[in-house]
């Protein structure tokens, strides 16, 4: 039997969602600061509206539904896969408002975009979109990918049982401190000691390169909180393209490449312990992913003849590579490139680095390293079983920070996952072929939505069908938080329909 939620589980849910909601609200205060500095008036209008819209509706939330009970496991997955949803609908406004979207439907896409970390845009004339607005297309970005609900964790959540259920069911599979509220805490340390170290070297490197200084450090913390964050927005519509510099692309590979990793090895990093990247089964299967997966895309261009030159080749092919196995999305190519000029086997080797992603516990999406490493050391145990006698014990480990034992449990949740986020690949690639786009296409560009990447091969676009707009805005939302909180959510409606 189904048993219907009951009216104080909606009023607990109501109030941590206002709280989020608020946290939001709060946040906009940034890009009212933006537009003041630059003297935009509009903007700060826009900003302002949806700034009174958030706090109110955060307010009357809160105060309505007041309550001094913690959140018990279903309540904290159900607030999480709400407030990307709540968040999504307020943080489009200023979008909106700006003109620059054709629609709000579009708007919501690029918001979706910005806090799941995509990238994937439909924004018009990006060119002359306004400071703040850009700002905000990148703020949204930063926040999305630390995490709406860290937000709510470090500043605004007091209780530590609620809080741990909603920091589980934002895909943050690890604590980095026994406190969740602290290790919340700590990511938003790591991210904004990053975020101005980041924000002055492109800085310095924009106005090396003639940039007005102003103008280099607005670029260089839009960058950078795109880059460390793996989305994928720029300030300028040629992306990283527009910048013509080597300097610029190695810097903002190592920003990516940091953002893709764990922040528990962050932690560790601080804390000295350095040989940890080395020991840790994720980075090692980073590192043997890109060289596998790079070997198949430089294979696929030789072949075409695309970038004969070695120089050429790193800063089109491995660069691209990097942005999509880290999940950034950042390019250096025009879209239609991928279809025109890359060849289908280099094409397939992109693909399938954006569909692994990179770390656990990080700003990236898709499958992750530690559950690709983990089947593969599930693999060596069933192999080395069959080679051995029958007597034999094997016992397969693996060092994640430190040394464990490899159980059934832990396959069976890897295989799991993976297995819901290749049938969520397929599924976008699917919606694209009925509505005629071709297969290699459709999957490209579904497996950038629904493993959070933002490369496209010209598909995106705000001339494309409202439903193809819809199904990468569910796979943006469902490849953000990893599943387990959405389907709490479809099941909480299908027991406020049918529970009795």
């Amino acid at each position: 039997m189904i048993i219907r939620p009951r009216g104080e589980d909606i009023k607990i849910i109501g109030y941590y969602l206002g709280k989020i909601i608020l946290g939001l609200a709060f946040i906009m205060v940034v890009p009212i600061g933006v537009s003041l500095i630059f003297g935009e008036t509009n903007p700060l209008f826009d900003f302002l509206i949806a700034f009174e819209i958030s706090l109110a509706f955060g307010i009357i939330l809160t105060w309505i539904c007041k309550t001094e009970k913690d959140l018990s496991w279903m309540q904290g997955m159900i607030v999480v896969s709400l407030s990307w949803i709540v968040a999504t609908l307020l943080g489009a406004l200023p979008f909106y408002l700006s003109g620059h979207w054709q629609s709000y439907l579009d708007a919501c896409f690029d918001a979706m975009s910005g806090f799941a970390t995509t990238g994937l845009a439909l924004v018009q004339d990006l060119d002359h979109l306004s400071y703040a607005h850009n700002f905000w297309r990148h703020l949204i970005m930063f926040v999305g990918g630390q995490g709406i609900v860290i937000v709510a964790l470090s500043f605004l959540v007091k209780g530590f049982s609620g809080a741990f259920k909603m920091y589980m069911g934002e895909a943050r599979d690890e604590r980095i401190m026994p406190n969740v509220i602290h290790s919340s805490r700590f990511i938003w340390l790591v991210s904004i000691v990053y975020l101005l170290l980041g924000t002055v070297v492109l800085g310095l490197t924009g106005m090396m390169l003639g940039m007005k200084p102003l103008n280099a450090f607005f670029h260089g913390a839009c960058i950078f909180m795109a880059a460390f964050d793996t989305g994928g927005f720029a300030p300028q519509s040629q992306n990283i393209l527009y910048y013509h510099s080597f300097a610029f692309e190695i810097i903002t590979i190592i920003i990516m490449v940091l953002g893709a990793l764990n922040f528990k090895l962050h932690y560790h990093l601080w804390m000295g312990n350095r040989k940890e990247v080395l020991r840790n089964i994720e980075t090692k299967a980073l590192f043997f992913s890109v060289v596998v997966t790079f070997s198949v895309v430089a294979v696929g261009l030789l072949q075409a003849g695309v970038y004969p030159g070695a120089m050429t080749l790193l800063r089109k092919g491995f660069y691209q590579l990097i942005s999509g196995h880290t999940g950034t999305g950042f390019q250096t190519v025009y879209a239609m490139q991928f279809k025109n000029d890359w060849s289908q086997l280099s094409t397939v080797g992109l693909i399938c680095a954006m569909g692994l992603g990179g770390a656990v516990c990080s700003t990236t999406g898709a499958i992750k390293m530690l559950r690709v490493g983990i089947v593969w050391k599930a693999l060596l145990e069933d192999v080395k079983r069959i080679i051995l006698p029958e007597r034999a014990v094997v016992v397969q480990k693996f060092h994640h920070v430190k040394e464990v034992f490899l159980e059934d449990k832990q396959v069976r949740s890897a295989l799991l996952v993976t297995l819901i986020y290749l049938g969520l690949y397929c599924f976008g690639a699917l919606v694209g072929m009925f509505l005629g786009y071709p297969f290699l296409d459709s999957l490209f560009e579904s497996t950038s939505a629904a493993a959070n990447v933002g490369l496209s091969c010209g598909i995106t676009n705000s001339a494309m069908p409202g439903v193809l707009k819809v199904t990468y805005m569910l796979q943006m939302w469902a490849g953000r938080l990893e599943f387990m909180s959405i389907f709490t959510l479809i099941g909480f409606f299908v027991a406020l329909c049918k529970g009795k």
